[in-house]
Formats: structure tokens, sequence, C-alpha cells
């Protein structure tokens, strides 16, 4: 995996610190920003820091942190709150998972900055029950810390107070969105709320609390350490910094890598990528997790970053990264995403419950050549509806790879509805398995595999399926060896 374009930032520390010796850390100027925020600066000159970094939530909407952390420093309460979410539900991403086991003291320290900068004395970590290892350590971490007198009472002699908690998520996809997080943590149902109010106004047990994800934390303390102009100066006018992204699928080169906001599609992709496996041709792109966008080719030039991302018909979402090849239906890849939005949904809003369900039974009756010419109108036409009704997050930004794919590969929707082709071979509702004459010497051995008994010929002659009784169970071409039986 190519180096030259990563900076790591956020993963400065992964893989080079034993992240169970908090000695490891700090000799690489570990809680040191937290020592000079604590005894130089006022917690507003603090908030300006990030603010000037224009460092901006790297769990979705990018919605901008030193503005998050002004407001919930302004709302005066008895006790505030700082949480993290660390609540990674996007197939195929693990950057979280990767900063909690390989760095955990990097949250710690960002959290207590947090803390400071809005008048907090209490943190929670709301993290999946699914990473024991991230749990493990973050415990292993917090003890540290605390014997060092870097958590608890009166850190580093200023008289600010702060202790951070465990909570543990049941892998609820929902519960990434902060207000059903917070129901979650408070043992409710996970399920959204309309706001405003904002969590910055009215959190975690009704008072002022801010939720951030793993890696923005991850980045906050450098931030304090090499300053806001420094941060500043990476990525492009209205994305800073560098943002990771977990590269999965048909790439060859699998797994983290974090590059300055700007970088292109096509240099992730095939230069720290290495391109497609197998010499295949590339076809898509799924940025933002299952609520992202499908891009194509014409799109590999398009700089990362949060406006170009939605621009597209796309998202920058936590950071997960899915490469296609043409071997993929995109109709199928859609129906798949759709599948995981239908099971993950909390069911409190009627568009997200019943809408996305509607749709995936759109896309399950195309895929099966089952389609109408109007099914596509009905497919735009109800994304659309879901996507300005929805109460969440998951809601509004579900049917993305619906619009997405109907967008850029409308000719493989036509090929499923029209032609009753699925171009890709993947829909097998869509295929018929036929015998070649030429290449068939009736040895039988296809029709015994049969299990229905749809295979006819004599032996030594050219044998013959019948596609009205055959399954399209596979079991016929697995035996030949002459390479007889083809799908077509």
């Amino acid at each position: 995996m190519s180096v030259k374009k990563q900076i790591r930032i956020a993963l400065r520390n992964c893989g080079v610190i034993n992240p169970e010796r908090i000695e490891e850390y700090i000799s690489r100027d570990g809680y040191f920003a937290l020592g000079k925020v604590l005894s130089e600066m006022t917690p507003e000159e603090a908030v300006k820091v990030i603010k000037d970094s224009g460092i901006r939530g790297r769990g979705g909407a990018g919605f901008p942190t030193g503005l998050k952390w002004e407001l919930a420093s302004k709302n005066k309460a008895d006790q505030k709150y700082v949480v993290c979410n660390a609540d990674e539900g996007d197939p195929g991403a693990f950057m979280d998972r990767s900063i909690l086991e390989g760095d955990p003291h990097s949250v710690l320290e960002a959290m207590a900055l947090c803390a400071y900068c809005m008048g907090a004395t209490q943190g929670f970590i709301y993290i999946r029950a699914e990473y024991p290892l991230a749990i493990e350590r973050l415990k292993i971490a917090i003890e540290q810390a605390g014997e060092l007198g870097l958590l608890g009472k009166n850190i580093f002699g200023s008289g600010f107070d702060f202790d951070i908690g465990l909570k543990y998520g049941a892998g609820a996809f929902v519960c990434g969105e902060e207000t059903a997080l917070i129901h979650s943590m408070e043992g409710e149902r996970g399920e959204p709320t309309l706001k405003p109010p904002f969590p910055a106004e009215s959190g975690y047990l009704g008072k002022p609390t801010n939720v951030n994800n793993v890696e923005t934390y991850a980045n906050i303390p450098v931030i304090f350490l090499k300053g806001a102009s420094w941060f500043n100066g990476i990525g492009t006018e209205t994305s800073k910094g560098t943002k990771v992204f977990a590269l999965a699928g048909k790439v060859n080169n699998v797994g983290l890598v974090e590059v300055p906001m700007g970088t292109t599609l096509r240099e992730v992709i095939f230069e720290i990528g290495g391109g497609i496996k197998d010499g295949k041709k590339f076809k898509a792109v799924q940025t933002g997790g299952p609520s992202g966008g499908c891009l194509t080719e014409k799109h590999l030039d398009t700089p990362i970053d949060y406006e170009n991302l939605v621009a597209n018909g796309s998202m920058m979402g936590s950071g997960g990264m899915i490469i296609m090849d043409e071997d993929d239906c995109m109709v199928s890849v859609a129906k798949f995403f759709l599948d995981f939005s239908v099971e993950e949904s909390c069911g409190k809003c009627s568009p997200c419950r019943i809408g996305n369900k509607r749709l995936h039974e759109l896309l399950k009756r195309i895929c099966e050549g089952k389609g109408e010419l109007p099914d596509l109108d009905r497919l735009k036409n109800l994304s659309e509806v879901i996507k300005d009704t929805s109460l969440c997050g998951l809601g509004q930004s579900s049917p993305n790879p619906v619009l997405s794919t109907l967008d850029n590969f409308h000719h493989e929707y036509l090929s499923h509805v029209v032609d009753k082709k699925c171009t890709s071979g993947v829909c097998t509702d869509l295929l018929e398995y036929f015998i070649v004459e030429e290449n068939c010497i009736g040895c039988t051995a296809c029709a015994r595999a049969c299990p229905v008994g749809a295979i006819s010929g004599e032996r030594k002659e050219p044998h013959l399926i019948n596609p009205d009784t055959c399954i399209k169970c596979g079991a016929c071409m697995e035996k030949c060896k002459f390479d007889a039986v083809i799908l077509k």
C-alpha cells in the first residue's frame, strides 16, 4: 500500500505505540495538549483554537466541531456531559475500532479537553459491545490515566475535574445518530428525536451534552499542540485536515488509509489502494457506508470533501469506501444496501419504516425479472419522498444507493426491466443455464447431478436443459468438465 499520499493525524500512534502502556503515549507528546490548555488557556480561548482549525465532525454530516463545542459551553447547567460516539455500524468500516484499539489515550485526552472547554465533569464512551478488545484497552487506559492524575480530581493541579465511563451499545445502526445514542445511554429504546433542542442544549439526562465520534476526538490533541493554522493548512477550503477511509471490496490493498481532504478518488483507489483485483475494470465506489451513493468512473477525479461528495449524490459518512468491479450488478448492490437499511430502521417514523420496505420490494421484484418500466419512476419518486420526510439521517440518506445507481447505471435497470437480463450475471432469476451443443459429449454427468431432472439427452449425444424445470442451482455447471454448460 502506497504511503506517499498519506498523512497520519488520527492514526498517528496506531501501530507505533503499545496501547496498553500510557508511558508510550506520553513519550509521543501524550497529554501535553491537556497540560498546555489547562495551564495557559481559558475555555473560550481553547474553543477558538478548535473553531479556527476548521475541523468538522468525522462521523457523518460534517458539522463544525468548534461551533458544536461553543454551543455546549454557552448553555448553563449544573452538570454537563461529553460523549464519544464509538458505535461504528457501517458495513466494512473499522476506523474507530482501530483508533480505540491502537491509541485509546488520544480519545481520552481529547474528551478531557472538550470537557474543559464546555464546563463538563463527566464523560462517557458509547461503544458497541462487539468490540471486546477496544473495550478492554479503554478500561486499561482509563485506569492508567486515573492513576497518574490525568483523569479524576484536580487534573494538573488546575482545579479541573473529569471522569470517563463506558456505556455499551447492542449494535443498532441507528444509534450512531446522536439523539438515538443518548436515548440508548439512558436505557431507553434507541430512537432519534426531532431537533431542536439539540444535545448541546438538552442531551443526556436533559443536560447540555457534546457528542463527537472517535476520529474527530483523535485529531483534537494534535490541533492544540501544532496550532489551528497548521491543521487549517491541510485539506480544502471548506474541508480541513485529513480523513480516514476503510478500503474494502474489489481493491488490491484493503485496509485503513488517511489522506488529506481534497485527495481524489482515483488517487485513493488506484495509487494507495493498488487498483482493482485481478486486473478487472473499475465500475463503482460506494462512499459513506450503506447511506452513501455509488460513484462511477466519471467521478474518479472528484476531490474528496464533504461538499463534493454530496453534490455527486454520495456523502462522506464515517469513511467506509467499498470498491466494485465489472462483475457487480448495481441493481443488486442497491438492493443489498436497502436490505441493511430496512433491517436497521428503528421504525419510529413511517417514511423510513414503510417507505424503505417498499423500495426494497421494488428492487427485489426487478432483480427477479418481474419489474415494469413504471417501477423506475416509482423508485425515484418514493426515494425522494423518504429523503424529504424521514425523521433522522438514517431515513434521509437511505435512498442514496437507489438514486445514485438509477442516475449512473440507468441502462442496467432498463436491462433488468425491459430485456429481463442481468448483464453482470448476478441476478440468478434473470439467467438461464444453457448447454453448448458443440462442447457436450453426452457424458450424462450434468443430468446425474441435476436435483430436479431438468436435463435430458441420450448418452454420447448433446443434452438439453428445460428452463421451465431448472431451479438454477448450478450443479450441472459444477460437474461439467468440458465447459459445455454456460449461463446466458
